[in-house]
């Protein structure tokens, strides 16, 4: 493997998409979140995401011409068309709504309608953390997981992340979506021909499986049985019916190149602290907490990880697969 600079990735995957047929605003603003999802360690949804997005977009799946708008608006809410584009430009546009409203009203709601994948959920809030305000990101996506009980796909693994930032030092990023782990982790454990552990998934008839393949073409395990499905159920909810957007099990899966348009929802949620507690008593509790968290030496801080690797990256470049490359060229 090869090290790469951020710019060089973002520009090469700017063209694969382009190439696809995305518009270059669309391809930019994509690139450039998956080159982030890769230069923090997450390969799952990062490059390797290209050559999917790519298939959908030749295949009608994704509007590339696609010009997220604002189509509802009303105090601290607002509601963002992605017009069955990729996700990013509409995500970006709805994470500045709600931080302007935050300031203004303290709290800012922004919804996303009719989208797609939109990548590594934490990374959304990162222009969040920036301005010194909380937020919140959820989004279903196309059915993976059983309702409690159930026998049949019928909610995704609908991710959900939270920022926090703090007076100094790199805000606390928690990231994580309700399936035992993320979907992508089976999609590289395929490509590669790995086996998975016990647990994570369940093939097409229900039965516990160790095949990634057969995972991908099942379904997912919730995190923590019934309470990872209660959690899937309220974000499905918040995702959809606020929105207007497709419930999962009404969307394609974004494994293959054929399907609809998931029209599935994102939702940001932003609160300014100054308007609450106060800007100095909040970050005085949050480090109250991080000491007492950081007292055990096992102890790492959620996100720290993450922002390590990037400024490494920043610094080193990236070292990718020299077969993910060649697929990006291609």
């Amino acid at each position: 493997m090869a090290a790469h600079t951020l710019e060089s990735l973002i520009e090469l995957a700017t063209r694969a998409l382009v190439s696809a047929g995305a518009s270059e605003s669309m391809a930019s603003a994509t690139a450039r979140a998956l080159v982030l999802a890769e230069a923090q360690g997450l390969a799952s949804h990062g490059l390797s995401r290209i050559p999917q997005y790519a298939g959908h977009l030749r295949h009608g799946r994704v509007n590339g011409q696609a010009q997220a708008h604002v189509v509802a608006s009303h105090g601290a809410g607002v509601l963002v068309d992605a017009d069955e584009g990729l996700a990013f430009p509409a995500c970006e546009l709805a994470v500045k709504e709600a931080c302007q409203r935050a300031r203004q009203y303290s709290i800012g709601f922004a919804g996303v309608t009719r989208s797609h994948h939109f990548g590594v959920a934490g990374l959304h809030l990162d222009a969040v953390g920036r301005e010194g305000l909380v937020g919140f990101a959820f989004s279903n996506s196309p059915a993976a997981m059983p309702a409690w009980g159930g026998s049949r796909a019928l909610f995704g693994t609908n991710p959900i992340a939270a920022v926090f930032p703090r007076g100094s030092g790199d805000p606390i990023v928690i990231d994580l979506s309700l399936s035992e782990v993320a979907r992508g982790k089976l999609m590289v454990a395929a490509r590669e021909g790995r086996e998975i552990p016990q647990g994570w998934a369940l093939d097409k008839e229900g039965r516990p499986t160790t095949d990634a393949k057969a995972g991908l073409e099942g379904m997912m395990c919730p995190a923590g049985g019934v309470k990872g499905a209660m959690l899937a159920l309220m974000v499905e909810l918040l995702c959809v019916a606020l929105t207007g957007a497709s419930f999962g099990y009404e969307a394609d899966s974004f494994f293959s190149n054929e399907g609809n348009r998931p029209h599935i929802g994102h939702v940001f949620l932003v609160i300014d602290p100054s308007a609450l507690v106060g800007k100095s008593a909040y970050e005085e509790r949050v480090e109250h907490l991080v000491a007492a968290m950081l007292a055990d030496t096992e102890v790492r801080l959620p996100g720290g990880r993450r922002a390590d690797l990037l400024r490494r990256a920043e610094a080193e470049g990236i070292n990718v697969p020299e077969s993910v490359i060649e697929s990006l060229e291609a």
